[in-house]
Parts: C-alpha cells; structure tokens; sequence
C-alpha cells in the first residue's frame, strides 16, 4: 500500500484493558518488581500518560464509562459499580459506545474477556455495536467456588453462548491471545477495532508456571508478566502482516491496584482500588500509532478513558451522538500534534457521592471512601493538595488557599447539578437509566454431575494463588 493510500485509511484499533493493574505496576512506570519488557517498548515508541483517569475506581462502572463516553453516574451506574452474574442491570442498549462509533465507519469489531456490564442477553456485547465476543463476562472470582457454593460456575461465552464452565484460568490468557491472533490475521477490507480485556490481574490469581518461573514477585509478578507476554504476541503479529504502522494500540488498566501484599503497586500514589485517592483511579495508559504519534513523549495534561469515545470518533471520522449528552473530549490534537490536553476538569465519584474535584494541579477532597459498603466513611474536613507537586496526597494546604478551594467548589457545583451527589441529598438531572432485564437469571446452573464441576475453585490462598 502506498504512502498516501494508508494516511487516507483509519487506523486499526487495538484497546486493551487490564483488570486491577496498578499505576506502579510496570516497569516504565517504575516498578522495580516486574518485568515488562514489551510494554515498556511500547511506551517507547509512543506517548506515556502520566495523568491519565478512569472514571471509576470500581470495574463495572469503570468500563461502563470508558465504552460510553460518559460518566458512569450520567449513564444510571452509580449504584452497580460491580454487577454480578444474574443481575437484572446493565449498559442499556440506547447508548453509544466506542463499537457502535466504529461499526458506523465500516470497522470489524470484537471483544475478548471481561466485559462486566451486564450479562443477561440484552446487555452482552453484540448488543452494544461489536460483532464478536470471546470471554468470561464478569470477574474470575464469580463462579463457583469451594466456599462460594451459592454461586452458578463460571461460564465461558462465544457471542452469547456458552461454550464452556469452570474453564482452568491458567490457560485463558493464552485462548484470549490466540482469539486475538486468529481476528487481527483475518483477511478483511475494512479497519478493525480489537478490545482485548485481560483477566489479570484481578484475584485469584491463576499463573501457568513459566510465567511463575521467570517472576521476581510472586504470582502477581507472573500474571503481570503473561499480560506482557500478550502484548509481545500482538506486537510480533502486527510485524508479521506488515500492518503495525496502519494500528493504534492503547493499554490502560480498569482501575488502580488492590495494593493489599499481593504484589500490586499503586506507587507513587496514595490509595487503593474502590478509593478516590488518585491510587483508585489514575493508572497507566500508553498510545502508539508509529509515524502519528511522536515516540518517547510523555503527556501530563489531565486525560481520561471518557476521552476515547471522542478520539476515537475524531479519527475514524465517526460523528458524535448528535441526541446524547457525552463527557468524552477528544485527545486527538494531544496524541498527533502534542498539544496540551483540553481537559482541565474531572470529578472522583464513588458511587452516587461526590468525593473529590480536580481542577489543574489542584484537588480538593470532600469525603473519603474505604473499600467497604455503605458509601462515604470518613466525613472529616474538605482536604487540598497540588498533585504536581504532591502526587502522594501527603500534605493539605486548604486552609492556605481558599481562592482555589472556592474556584473548585464552584466547579463541584456542576457536577452536583448534573450527577448529583448523595452525601449532600442532591439529585442529579441528566441521569439516564441503566438498562433493566425483567426476568433475569444466571448465565449458568449448578449440576453436581456435568463433568465440569471436577474443578472449582477454592479461595482460601486468594492473594498468592498460581493454579
């Protein structure tokens, strides 16, 4: 293909999401604990976000967010940051997501692993604009489980069946690779949009053991590794067919770390998964589109997975929703011509409640969350830190700088009036519904004599688990 023709083609888009990788967890980002040999190339032959947001610190409503372009409290998932299987929510079928943009400019689309917004039928992914689904539609602890008995196994889908349960973890990485393999060598006229969501390095933590041989940190160290490897795999692919300048590929992670001595690093952030401190919710995010996207580049501006719905858009040629309301702002001028990003803005929602406000370098917190039900636990005194010069969260200066505290307040304001916030008995007034099954059920049933059932799960050793 000659030059001129491949500049006038979208790209290929390649997006993929871990589950629970934490901002520290990657050695470009400074871990000193795995090795990410791939990854780190990745990053440099493209741009490294170092402020880059999911709008959740919580996987549901993460994802829900990022596939929509939208806050998860605009598009009703407030209150199911984490749905479980039979659930009667999920992403309603009214809104758009990135598949559905890029169905609408010609792209192959397809899913592989976790989904996690919602799976009774009408809310699976073919549903949602992607022609394709291979995967486990929610988390790898919700199946069966030897001290979950209550639970139905874990089913394994092919579009919207189930082909296998109870399926051995220490090998569903490499099925996701060779799925992902198997789409990007299909031969095809059109652009295609790939969104490989890994099973790592959420818990329990299934390893096959030459990933745990060449480890440094345990189980988490060889899963991180495995996530590594895939990247490898893909990249090797994309050099085979000759078709890695023509993809742009991202790598971001759902949420920050567990961070509770599996191994997993937030650093050098403040807090957790299921906290809005910015170890809940910034976490790593790395572009690449060779010859686009200038290597070796670092952006410090304020991004977000919201973000990606509009450039993605503004790439493919994809138009906006023109009836629906988005948060999405387009990365494009960042990623292509290194300009500041156009966010300045992003609210730390934890459920229905506001907890905090970034506006620039500042951020003002006005509640605080543990990873326990119930919402807001700590109702102490609103707190302010300058993130470029404290990332940590260590030092408050609000009570030296009630401009900007009044500048923040003033933002929060809006954010109340669109989402509300429930802390303060606000309700919001663009909020739209979740989509809501009538009649919902498992995916699966439990049947002592079906020959699956010879492996379930036990999660006494969750933390260190490698299968």
């Amino acid at each position: 293909m000659k030059d001129h023709q491949r500049d006038a083609m979208p790209p290929n888009i390649i997006l993929i999401n871990c589950d629970d990788l934490g901002y520290g967890d990657l050695a470009c980002y400074g871990s000193e604990r795995n090795n990410t040999p791939h990854l780190d190339q990745l990053a440099a032959e493209g741009v490294r976000f170092s402020d880059f947001y999911m709008a959740s610190p919580v996987c549901s409503a993460s994802r829900a967010a990022m596939l929509t372009g939208c806050y998860a409290q605009r598009i009703g998932f407030a209150d199911y940051e984490v749905l479980h299987p039979g659930q009667a929510q999920g992403l309603n079928p009214k809104e758009s997501t990135i598949a559905r943009q890029l169905k609408q400019v010609g792209y192959d689309t397809k899913i592989i692993g976790k989904w996690h917004c919602g799976d009774q039928p009408e809310f699976l992914p073919t549903n949602h604009g992607f022609d394709e689904y291979f995967g486990i539609p929610f988390s790898n602890d919700m199946g069966r489980q030897v001290n979950r008995l209550e639970r139905p196994p874990l089913p394994l889908l092919r579009n919207d069946e189930v082909i296998q349960q109870q399926p051995d973890q220490r090998g569903i990485t490499e099925r996701y690779v060779d799925e992902s393999l198997q789409f990007i060598r299909r031969a095809r006229n059109n652009p295609f949009f790939l969104y490989l969501a890994h099973m790592y390095v959420h818990v329990p933590l299934f390893v096959p053991k030459q990933f745990l041989d060449i480890s440094r940190n345990g189980a988490y160290g060889g899963a991180v590794a495995c996530i590594d490897w895939a990247m490898g795999m893909i990249e090797a692919e994309l050099n085979r067919l000759g078709i890695k300048d023509e993809t742009l590929v991202i790598f971001t992670s759902d949420n920050g770390s567990r961070a509770r001595d599996e191994g997993g690093s937030n650093a050098p952030l403040r807090g957790t998964k299921a906290q809005t401190w910015e170890g809940g919710q910034r976490v790593p995010c790395i572009m690449r589109w060779p010859g686009k996207i200038a290597a070796g580049t670092i952006c410090e501006g304020i991004a977000s997975s919201i973000d990606l719905f509009a450039t993605l858009s503004e790439i493919t040629g994809a138009p906006l929703p023109a009836d629906t309301t988005i948060d999405s702002i387009s990365l494009v001028e960042t990623i292509l011509k290194g300009k500041p990003t156009k966010r300045d803005i992003f609210a730390y929602y934890r459920r229905a409640n506001l907890e905090a406000v970034r506006k620039g370098d500042w951020k003002l917190h006005f509640c605080r969350t543990d990873d326990v039900p119930g919402g807001a636990d700590d109702e102490g005194s609103p707190k302010l830190y300058n993130l470029r010069e404290d990332v940590g969260e260590a030092n408050d200066v609000y009570d030296k700088h009630p401009e900007i505290v009044a500048r923040i307040e003033e933002a929060a304001e809006e954010f109340r009036r669109a989402f509300g916030d429930k802390r303060l008995g606000r309700v919001g007034k663009d909020i739209r519904e979740a989509g809501l099954c009538k009649n919902p059920k498992p995916l699966t049933e439990y049947d002592e004599n079906h020959p699956y059932m010879i492996a379930y799960y036990d999660l006494a050793d969750m933390p260190t688990m490698s299968g």
